[in-house]
């Protein structure tokens, strides 16, 4: 199969993606950080293209992440698409009016965990040199 392409879906400003990268090496990641458009219209472009192309959705709703509809659309698109999406997220254990609307998206996913390091550990499965999956897939 070749290398997996993993796209990072998620809020720029907490450094997660960082973390992903570093965590689990042997996989080709599409980071949206590193594009730099500023339009919507740029960026949409730039940023549905890498999730066609990629195998894995790896998606972080991380506390300070103001509403996540940009990840929102890349997981439904990505669900379209027929790609596994993994979803991390960290907001809906503290804030109830958040997790009632971010159900839909926990649902379209393929693993679900509330910790990065959770996630993490499951999306390392995927690797070349994996040798057990070590998450709770939904």
């Amino acid at each position: 199969m070749g290398i997996p392409k993993v796209y990072l879906a998620g809020g720029f400003h907490s450094g997660w993606q960082d973390k992903v990268i570093n965590e689990c090496p042997g996989f080709e990641y599409y980071d949206p950080r590193t594009h730099r458009l500023a339009l919507p219209e740029h960026y949409k472009v730039w940023d549905l293209s890498h999730v066609k192309q990629s195998d894995i959705i790896f998606a972080v709703m991380d506390r300070d992440n103001p509403s996540g509809y940009g990840m929102a659309l890349e997981i439904g698109y990505a669900k379209g698409l027929d790609k596994t999406v993994i979803v991390v997220d960290e907001k809906s254990g503290s804030n109830e009016e958040f997790r009632k609307y971010f159900a839909i998206v926990k649902e379209t996913a393929d693993a679900y965990f509330q910790s990065l390091d959770e996630g993490i550990t499951f999306l390392k499965s995927f690797g070349a040199d994996s040798t057990s999956s070590g998450g709770q897939v939904t």
